[in-house]
């Protein structure tokens, strides 16, 4: 088993072309038993600037431009304008790294009065109050930001935060004027600019994040490990920018976990696992075709569980050879109403997503699973006769609601299901992870760049996607 992951095919893995680079995460004597606490990542970057607090302007492309003040990084971004109508919540949507390339604005008109909490982790080594190491969107606008906080958790502030992390932030705009135009217009390709002033010129300066393959930024560049101390489920789980509290959720139920980047060719380990789970992540789904091909290949091949989020709920339909459509302006929320089509039951929901899956277009071995009550989007797809489903809202959500959670519990009852089958066709298979895998592989995401303002993250990206040519040729 070790080999296999360890040493990866080369055919469409442009990010291992070094195995044995990820050795220096090595430790003495790690067991599967008593998860060992992932280390706190060095950070990637010095504080960007002192806070800022300059005029600040935040222009959306062919429409209005809203005058503000500036208190975060002292940067000029541009990236897709989205909003978000979440009333808490605002450190975990900030580091979800589906939120990566997006200027987020929040419809709450006070954001920032509980202020930023500490990076503390948890028993197994998993962020106790973010979703990733680093704040992820492109930037931050509000109506009004609290500068002045209190919460027991809390050690900075959030305009401390936006500056350590390079990432501008603006109040004191009529959020309202610019969620009503969103929702009128559709989301919005837009800048901020800080400490200038607005020049027309500049309209072609804007940035597309859709263009490039924001996934390959946000995806771990070699597999990590978590454990679970409760239980002897293994489940891999493809990273397309997967949330702390999904890791959680999964290991809190007893399943160990090793990550891998979202395009390693999953189908030709995946009979060493109990199950596969795809994350969530940012972007256009139909810039990963490399991990479409992977999951048609396991799904061809292996009758092993799999549960997708978001993303990875897109990725699922598009490898069984349904579309996706980009939405007018998405839906971003903590109480979006969904549908169980199965049971008739209601669930909000927390949701975070741009694209959604063409129902109209799915195989007849599927059917749609769950139903947006607000706009009748799709919000899951569940196979007929197997154990594989996805949701496009998030059960596992941090800032909740929780009304979905059981659905861990149904996939890992899959799980286990499997586990057993697979057990009476051979007697001492074992799945869980070894200690010498626990030892070789990283605990924490691996070669992941934080956020730098989608300038910078459009050259880092063309020149990815022009190495990876290169090297197909």
């Amino acid at each position: 088993m070790l080999s296999h992951i360890v040493k990866p095919a080369r055919s469409g893995l442009a990010n291992f072309k070094r195995p044995l680079t990820f050795t220096k995460h090595l430790r003495a004597f790690a067991t599967v038993d008593g998860n060992t606490p992932r280390v706190q990542p060095t950070p990637s970057r010095k504080r960007a600037t002192p806070i800022s607090h300059d005029r600040a302007t935040f222009t959306i492309r062919d429409g209005p431009i809203f005058n503000g003040k500036s208190f975060g990084a002292k940067s000029n971004i541009s990236g897709e304008a989205v909003f978000t109508t979440s009333l808490v919540g605002y450190p975990e949507s900030l580091t979800d790294p589906s939120y990566r390339g997006q200027i987020l604005v929040f419809t709450q008109p006070l954001i920032g009065n509980y202020g930023i909490p500490s990076a503390d982790r948890d028993e197994n080594g998993l962020l106790r109050y973010f979703e990733s190491p680093n704040l992820q969107a492109a930037g931050v606008v509000v109506a009004d930001v609290a500068e002045q906080y209190s919460h027991w958790t809390a050690v900075k502030s959030l305009g401390e935060w936006c500056a350590e992390e390079g990432v501008p932030a603006v109040s004191g705009v009529d959020t309202r004027a610019i969620v009503t135009y969103l929702r009128e217009q559709g989301s919005s390709l837009a800048r901020i600019t800080i400490g200038e002033e607005y020049d027309a010129d500049q309209d072609e300066a804007f940035v597309d994040p859709e263009q490039i393959n924001l996934v390959r930024k946000v995806s771990t560049k070699a597999p990590f490990h978590v454990s679970s101390g409760s239980g002897d489920f293994h489940v891999a789980v493809l990273d397309c920018g997967v949330k702390e509290n999904i890791l959680r959720s999964l290991v809190g139920r007893g399943a160990s976990v090793t990550a891998f980047p979202y395009d390693y060719p999953i189908h030709k380990v995946a009979h060493h696992f109990d199950g596969v789970f795809l994350s969530n992540g940012p972007g256009d789904p139909t810039h990963c075709q490399d991990t479409v091909y992977h999951l048609q290949r396991l799904m061809e091949t292996s009758q092993v569980p799999i549960m997708g989020i978001c993303l990875g709920h897109q990725l699922l339909a598009l490898a069984a050879g349904a579309r996706t459509i980009k939405l007018k302006y998405g839906n971003r929320a903590h109480n979006i109403p969904a549908l169980d089509l199965t049971t008739g039951r209601c669930h909000i929901t927390s949701q975070n997503h741009g694209y959604a899956v063409d129902t109209s277009t799915l195989p007849s071995d599927w059917k749609e699973y769950f139903v947006n009550l607000n706009d009748s989007s799709n919000e899951g797809i569940i196979h007929k006769s197997r154990p594989i489903f996805g949701t496009q809202f998030h059960p596992e959500a941090r800032g909740g609601p929780l009304d979905s959670s059981y659905l861990f519990d149904t996939y890992l009852e899959s799980v286990a299901r499997y586990k057993k089958s697979q057990a009476m066709f051979q007697p001492n298979r074992d799945n869980r992870p070894s200690p010498l895998l626990v030892d070789l592989l990283a605990k924490e995401r691996v070669g992941v760049v934080p956020t730098t303002g989608m300038e910078n993250l459009l050259r880092m990206g063309a020149a990815g996607e022009e190495a990876a040519t290169a090297r197909a040729a």
